[in-house]
């Protein structure tokens, strides 16, 4: 019963919506920025498990770091490595292009990752991460509450509880991105704000409702934009 109302919603509310994608409009941003030479560095790849990230067969060469050993494992990448955003094991000027899903709100040294990716990046090349705003509601719940909530949470929302890792949000608002890009010499060339399908809020019908009154308000009202959940920033390296 629950369900049903839930699918009323989804079909009477938000019908060009489909599961991820948020994920789905990072990619299509990523392949405008693509060219079959292009050599990419995923950025806290991890297992792979988010397939609107594989651009493997777009790219040029596709190379992969996480923490997780199971990134070794990853399908999505040319080559895979062990490793951290704060010390990422590559050469400089190795790549064309690096990107990061949902990884920024984990850093726990946001100058010294964005270093490395600068550090990384050839003269003209870019940096994309997609990433949670600080200030939507989610993350702000998501400060007050436990691990294990937040691994409850994802479990029911189908992720698994090894993909769901702590989060600190430190380089999460807008001001925060342009503050690390000016330390390490990046420029900024965009910062999108967006709302759109509440996700975590679709549990439950009503909530799900709260839920799409803060994404009709927050897109109606500019004042309000600063509270919209996904934020994409763009930068490069100079040339």
């Amino acid at each position: 019963m629950m369900r049903r109302f839930i699918s009323r919603i989804d079909r009477g509310l938000y019908p060009h919506y489909s599961d991820n994608w948020d994920n789905a409009l990072f990619r299509e941003l990523l392949l405008t920025a693509l060219g079959p030479q292009s050599d990419v560095l995923d950025l806290g790849a991890g297992s792979g498990y988010v397939r609107q990230m594989n651009l493997r067969g777009v790219a040029g060469c596709v190379r992969g770091i996480d923490p997780d050993q199971r990134v070794l494992d990853n399908p999505n990448q040319d080559e895979a490595k062990i490793g951290s955003g704060e010390s990422i094991p590559y050469p400089a000027a190795t790549f064309d292009l690096v990107f990061s899903n949902n990884v920024l709100e984990h850093l726990e040294s946001p100058a010294r990752v964005f270093r490395e990716i600068a550090r990384v990046l050839r003269p003209g090349g870019r940096f994309f991460g997609e990433t949670p705003n600080a200030r939507h509601y989610v993350p702000v719940v998501a400060r007050l509450t436990s691990q294990c909530l937040h691994e409850t949470v994802n479990r029911l929302r189908g992720r698994a509880e090894a993909d769901t890792f702590p989060t600190l949000y430190r380089a999460n608002t807008p001001g925060r991105i342009r503050h690390y890009a000016e330390l390490a010499g990046l420029e900024v060339v965009e910062i999108r704000l967006l709302e759109g399908r509440p996700e975590y809020l679709r549990f439950h019908p009503v909530a799900y409702l709260v839920g799409a009154l803060h994404e009709r308000m927050v897109n109606r009202f500019e004042c309000l934009s600063g509270m919209r959940v996904l934020l994409i920033a763009v930068l490069r390296k100079p040339l």
